[in-house]
């Protein structure tokens, strides 16, 4: 695979959770700068957290999809224009410093907004890995931004109620399994 076709593959895994295809175009150090809001498990370098960070995005969105819309490589950098496009059927849970921050329950909404990615691939290998995202509209579609009112008292009495911190150690379980089911292969 050239260049592209390593970066295009890292979406793949994360659409799909293809451990194989994780351990052939994953480095065993890579890192994912993106993982400061994600579970524990999406830290872990290499192929295991990046199929912890696939683990815990399908478990917000189904069907899951990252068309890439552009590209530009230059050295060992690649950089892919693309789309985060899928359904929310599940809670959205993002963290800080290793805790709940905020769970975001189902709406049922489409999400579809445009995101730059800057992947390095050394030896045919993804080795790192940053991006640009629209996190606003992507909120904006879930209804969170603004605040519309039906969804923020969804958000507010998920709290209270302690089913968003049930959701966010489920999705940190999920997450873990993902990453040691590469781990103990």
């Amino acid at each position: 695979m050239d260049s592209f076709e390593v970066a295009a593959a890292l979406f793949r895994v994360l659409e799909t959770g293809d451990a194989a295809l994780a351990g052939r175009v994953v480095a065993a150090d890579n890192h994912n700068r993106e993982a400061a809001v994600s579970p524990a498990a999406c830290s872990i370098p290499g192929p295991a957290g990046t199929l912890a960070s696939g683990a815990w995005m399908r478990s917000a969105f189904s069907e899951l999809r990252f068309p890439v819309t552009d590209s530009a490589s230059k050295d060992d950098k690649v950089w892919l224009l693309l789309r985060m496009r899928g359904t929310h059927t599940g809670p959205f849970v993002r963290f800080r410093n290793g805790g709940l921050d905020r769970a975001i329950p189902p709406t049922g909404r489409e999400i579809d907004f445009e995101q730059l990615h800057v992947v390095t691939v050394r030896d045919g290998e993804v080795v790192r890995h940053e991006a640009l995202r629209d996190d606003l509209t992507m909120l904006g579609q879930l209804g969170v931004f603004p605040p519309s009112p039906s969804v923020m008292g969804r958000v507010v009495t998920w709290r209270l109620t302690g089913r968003a911190k049930k959701a966010a150690d489920e999705v940190t379980a999920l997450s873990a399994a993902a990453a040691a089911s590469f781990t103990d292969a």
